[in-house]
């Protein structure tokens, strides 16, 4: 992370940006979809059809209306939960939560703070605030700590894998549920806002591991959500990883594909876009911003 990004953190929240954690584990995103969710779950296509350069379209990235509180609350209801002894699970879990201040622009808006605000409002306003999908945030916490299925202290603490850079210990000061999800979403608006960067909309060499001895093969990269989602976890996975998503090998990192097939599972398609491409972009979030909303025109008094 660039010393610009510090200073614009610092200036817009006083929460440093830190690297991100690589996700290498299969962790629980690649669990048989039958274990994620008591409704009908949704088909998974083969790893075959996954796509490097287009992982999740703007539209589906971008959504902040995607789920309201209630539905996400439900949704969180019927997911099995198996948790560590004194543990919650996401369903029934509050914490009071700080105001964080607009950034300005089109960053993140003002998030006000609240009293045991239930994790399904947390996760809605943090949305809201910072102008990303709830289906978003809860396909990365899954990702991240398996935390709607197998939540542990461990996994809350650590609930998005924000401050968790690849070679060091993850830094206590960005620990908490509603630090790590606010951070994360404030981070996804910064790559937003700010896209110049490593990776980016083009064609970029992306690693398979950590591990640089594991190789990279160039990726076009075709939208800023997928951009997104190499700067914060900057691995593709490998033609063994493809092969076999459950296990891989050596040189497998699993977390840009979980993201892909959790989403398969809980929300259908993330390649997906509501409005055909006919429409203006800013209709479909492309570049992850809303259209302007539109001004009355006022009637043009007489003349003479």
């Amino acid at each position: 992370m660039s010393f610009a990004d510090v200073a614009a953190r610092l200036a817009a929240a006083a929460l440093v940006v830190v690297a991100f954690a690589a996700c290498t584990g299969p962790a629980e995103g690649g669990a048989p979809a039958a274990r994620l969710s008591t409704r009908a779950t949704l088909p998974e296509p083969p790893t075959s059809e996954f796509d490097p350069g287009h992982i999740v379209s703007d539209d589906a990235f971008y959504d902040s209306e995607a789920m309201t509180e209630d539905e996400i609350q439900a949704f969180l209801e019927k997911v099995p939960c198996r948790a560590d002894a004194d543990v919650e699970c996401l369903a029934d879990y509050t914490q009071s939560t700080t105001t964080q201040p607009a950034v300005g622009g089109r960053h993140c808006a003002e998030y006000r703070g609240g009293i045991r605000e239930r994790a399904s409002r947390i996760i809605a306003k943090v949305a809201e605030a910072c102008g990303v999908s709830p289906r978003t945030l809860l396909v990365l916490l899954q990702k991240e700590q398996s935390l709607l299925t197998r939540p542990t202290a461990y996994g809350y603490e650590r609930a998005t894998g924000y401050g968790c850079p690849d070679t060091a210990d993850c830094e206590q000061q960005y620990f908490g549920f509603f630090n790590q999800v606010y951070n994360a979403a404030w981070q996804f608006r910064q790559y937003t806002e700010e896209p110049d960067r490593k990776y980016k909309i083009g064609t970029v060499d992306i690693g398979y591991h950590p591990d640089a001895a594991c190789g990279a093969s160039p990726v076009e990269i075709r939208n800023q959500a997928t951009a997104n989602l190499y700067n914060y976890t900057p691995y593709q996975p490998s033609e063994a990883t493809l092969a076999d998503p459950d296990h891989g090998d050596a040189c497998s990192a699993f977390g840009n594909l979980n993201f892909w097939r959790i989403w398969h599972r809980w929300f259908g398609d993330p390649e997906a876009e509501r409005l055909p491409a006919f429409f203006p972009p800013c209709a479909r979030l492309v570049g992850g911003h809303p259209c302007p909303p539109v001004q009355p025109q006022l009637p043009t008094p007489p003349t003479g």
